[in-house]
């Protein structure tokens, strides 16, 4: 029997390994039946797998069987500035401790390519009317992060395997998709599917085109870069069928909205989804793009598309090679993932969505899966005619509206990356401008693509002017906004916000809309598609009928948003015209050009300045963490409800004066225009500590003050029982040695793959985290940070036993994948109660990383052991 499987790749000097022939191998007719990811993990196996285990692994897919763990080889990793820096903070820091321990720091770099993108640390200072915005947020981007950007440019020159591309340029899916992925990868003579994970939960972006890519937290990406696999169960992959097609008017955002909305409710968290049938295969990649990117606020992990022949047409307009178009095509036929050969792929079960139900749609406030049809805002409360004659008076006086929109941001590589989506908008403005319609006053618009191309192809569309005249010119190629990156509000704005005690709200084309995460000042947030951005900052206010009410007056004639949409001829002319791939070579190009030169030798330990705020020597293993977890007498830090975000648990928005971040950070000398946000500081432990649970949206049921849970920041300490600021609190149980838990309700850790909501609550002394529903990335963030993860049995909660924090805790049991563990409740009046729960390690590997403290301590005991055999 042939057991390498490796063969020639038709047509080609290449070879490829034959997955179609090894599944078939252990059961006649098994590939036919296979879904497009069980095939692309299929090929995974063969190629890099260990031959003496391979064919039980092949059987966890041809069998359907989940009772064995199988390892993933990503070829690259994927990284923002955010967490990419903390993860290489991290791996300067186990320099540090190899060295210490004695062993060669030099010898600790990534195995796996790693491409790091600075994209998530700009924040939008200068809104795009300004004609310099772009210039001087840039300016500010540069002077805050010196010391970021100084540990980055070390990195490239002391890491081997890392690419670097530098501040403005884009956001890391987008280029991603346009640029990075080649779909099918060419080394040592040999064919391949590229694959990879990314620390950022829109990784999936790049699934669009037929590319296994999923967001992980920075804890999971530095296992990955380490060369170790990532090992899975067989995970739940649906089929979603997508049928008819979009009604005129209807945008891909109103598309993905809706999905949302109805993916959540088919409850497909921790799938694997293959989006098919005659409505997916009418999609343009930029369409597929923006339904594969908002993967995490469905809540799957990866939103598959097959390759086809949209696949190569977008890949020969984004200035592909001829070579990679036909190699990517010959590979795909070839090897079973060209979209005809999966027609009889089956699967556990299969969703159908119709897209010619899909009306104009946003989503809010608060939650992505919220879907709101825009003509139904008077219904749900938004707009009633009271509120919106209030607001026309208050206009009249020159005050802001309550429900102003004081934030219109087109934004986020979920749209931007879509041409349809820009040149949509930009027509809008166009058709806006020339009727004299502008945005209010008081809305701070900005314009942030993930790619330069779109700034060339609006250029060649000659929307650039119309769109600046309406507030949206470019303020940065960057994330911005969708971030939390939203920079300050003029300060009479501000203002007036807080002494009337304003409602005040973001439209935005991205994809998170959190309570808090926007803005401080923005009590909630609205996703809209690019031209509903545009159209809102006219209205400025959200009480208002987008589709009904009147945006202007011109001569006489009353202006409604029908009057200024462009026509889905209109748009797609215009994009067959003015996006071309010249454009995009003209970008790339250059960028990946740009040498990584060594430069001068550089010492593998990295020179930590003392009184950075944003680099620090991390302290994974001195002080508390360097103690046993004991899993005895915890006591709760919190006690939540259902979704919790890691908004919540780590916010990565601007930090103000008044928090305990920005105490510290005004300690240390830093005046309050350049405290940034708190993800730019995350590689400070010091200062990203006192992140932990910071969110001024929080709900912590102990925090009972006058018979009354009180919204924010803020904790109780027992047994004393005193409600105080939560960095407070923590600092209180750190100085006695306290262990730590936190018990929660469902979907605890949704949101972005931030390793600093795990990071902070471990060094805050939690030691485990008892929930009814785990999100995936954030449960192995834990999990790479020690943390014991605990799930409540179905049907159970923490209401069911009547926590309320007076308690402490205890876990008893033998640690095993999903094991039967009990938690022993010590009530205050000497009662004990054993609850029991699930242990969410849900593979050996996990029990592994876990018992040995972490990933990093799992690294180092590894890298030790083999340099000792050696």
């Amino acid at each position: 029997m042939n057991t390498d499987y490796r063969k020639p790749l038709p047509g080609t000097k290449l070879d490829y390994y034959d997955a179609r022939a090894a599944v078939d191998s252990l059961r006649p007719g098994a590939w036919a039946e296979l879904p497009y990811t069980a095939r692309v993990h299929a090929e995974n196996i063969v190629r890099k797998a260990d031959p003496a285990r391979r064919d039980d692994y092949l059987r966890q897919l041809a069998e359907r069987r989940r009772d064995l763990d199988f390892p993933w080889f990503p070829a690259r990793v994927v990284c923002h500035d955010i967490l990419g820096q903390t993860a290489l903070v991290d791996l300067a820091g186990l320099r540090d401790a190899i060295a210490d321990m004695g062993g060669d720091p030099a010898q600790v770099n990534p195995v796996v390519p790693v491409q790091l993108i600075v994209d998530h640390s700009l924040a939008v200072e200068c809104g795009g009317f300004d004609p310099d915005a772009f210039a001087k947020n840039r300016a500010i981007e540069d002077r805050r992060n010196a010391d970021r950007f100084h540990f980055i440019d070390w990195t490239k020159q002391a890491f081997r395997n890392v690419d670097v591309i530098p501040p403005g340029n884009g956001i890391m899916h987008q280029i991603n998709l346009e640029k990075m992925s080649p779909v099918i990868h060419m080394q040592d003579g040999v064919a391949f599917p590229d694959t990879c994970v990314g620390t950022d939960s829109h990784t999936p972006h790049v699934d669009a085109l037929g590319v296994i890519a999923i967001g992980v937290g920075g804890l999971e990406a530095e296992n990955v870069m380490l060369g170790r696999a990532s090992w899975m169960r067989l995970p739940d992959i649906v089929g979603v069928e997508l049928t008819g097609k979009p009604q005129p008017g209807i945008t891909a955002t109103d598309i993905v909205l809706s999905l949302t909305e109805f993916l959540r409710q088919q409850k497909v968290v921790g799938a694997y989804l293959e989006f098919r049938g005659e409505g997916a295969a009418a999609l343009t990649i930029g369409d597929r793009a923006t339904i594969s990117n908002m993967a995490p606020e469905y809540g799957a992990t990866a939103a598959m598309f097959f390759i086809d022949g949209n696949t190569l047409d977008y890949l020969r307009l984004t200035g592909r090679s001829d070579e990679q178009v036909a190699l990517v095509e010959t590979y795909a036929k070839a090897a079973g993932l060209w979209a005809d050969d999966l027609r009889a792929a089956q699967y556990e079960r299969t969703l159908q969505f119709d897209l010619s139900g899909v009306v104009r749609t946003m989503a809010g406030p608060s939650n992505p899966h919220a879907r709101l049809p825009v003509a139904q805002l008077a219904e749900r409360g938004i707009a009633d005619e009271g509120k919106l004659q209030a607001g026309r008076a208050e206009e009249a006086k020159g005050l802001l509206p309550d429900g102003a929109v004081i934030i219109a941001a087109i934004t986020s590589c979920t749209n931007t990356s879509n041409p349809r989506n820009v040149i949509a908008a930009g027509l809008l403005a166009r058709n806006a401008a020339r009727l004299g319609l502008t945005r209010k006053p008081w809305v701070k618009t900005s314009l942030a693509p993930g790619s330069k191309a779109v700034a060339l192809y609006l250029d060649e569309a000659g929307l650039t002017e119309d769109l600046e005249k309406l507030g949206f010119g470019i303020v940065a190629f960057a994330c911005t906004t969708c971030n939390g990156m939203s920079g300050a509000l003029d300060p009479a704005i501000q203002q007036e916000i807080i002494d009337r005690d304003l409602y005040a709200t973001a439209v935005l084309s991205g994809n998170r809309n959190f309570d808090g995460r926007i803005h401080p000042y923005a009590k909630q947030a609205f996703l809209a598609s690019p031209p509903l951005v545009v159209a809102y900052a006219i209205a400025g206010t959200i009480r208002f009928d987008i589709e009904k009410d009147v945006l202007g007056t011109v001569d006489g004639r009353e202006i409604r948003l029908k009057d200024i949409w462009p026509s889905d001829a209109e748009i797609d002319a215009l994009v067959k015209s003015a996006v071309k791939p010249e454009q995009f070579r003209r970008v790339y190009e250059p960028m990946f050009k740009i040498a990584v030169a060594s430069g001068e030798a550089v010492s593998p330990l990295y020179d930590w300045r003392p009184q950075s705020t944003y680099i620090r020597r991390p302290p994974y293993w001195e002080g508390a963490l360097a103690k046993p977890r004991t899993l005895r007498g915890m006591r709760p830090l919190a006690v939540l409800g259902d979704n919790i975000t890691t908004d919540h648990l780590s916010p990565s928005n601007a930090i103000l004066a008044s928090s305990a971040a920005g105490e510290y950070l005004a300690k240390m000398g830093l005046p309050e225009e350049d405290f940034n946000s708190y993800a730019t500081h995350r590689g400070d432990h010091l200062t990203a500590q006192r992140a932990t649970f910071a969110n001024p949206t929080l709900l912590n049921e102990m925090a009972v003050v006058g018979g009354a849970v009180k919204k924010g920041s803020l904790a109780r300490v027992e047994p004393e029982g005193t409600v105080m600021r939560m960095w407070e609190a923590i600092e209180t149980y750190m100085g006695r040695g306290q262990p730590l838990i936190i018990i929660a309700g469902a979907d605890y850790g949704q949101g972005s793959s931030r390793d600093w909501a795990a990071k902070g609550v471990r060094l805050a002394g939690v030691e485990a985290i008892v929930a009814e529903g785990f999100e995936r990335i954030h449960r192995t963030n834990l999990i790479g940070m020690g943390v014991l993860p605990l799930e409540f049995k179905p049907g159970e909660t923490r209401k069911t036993y009547g926590i309320d924090g007076t308690e402490t805790f205890d876990v008893l049991g033998e640690r095993a994948p999903r094991a039967t563990l009990t938690l022993v409740v010590n009530r205050r009046n000497g009662e004990r109660v054993e609850v029991p729960v699930t242990c969410r390690l849900d593979s050996d590997e996990e029990v592994s990383i876990y018992e040995a403290g972490g990933v990093l301590q799992r690294f180092a005991q590894d890298f030790l052991e083999a340099n000792k055999a050696d």
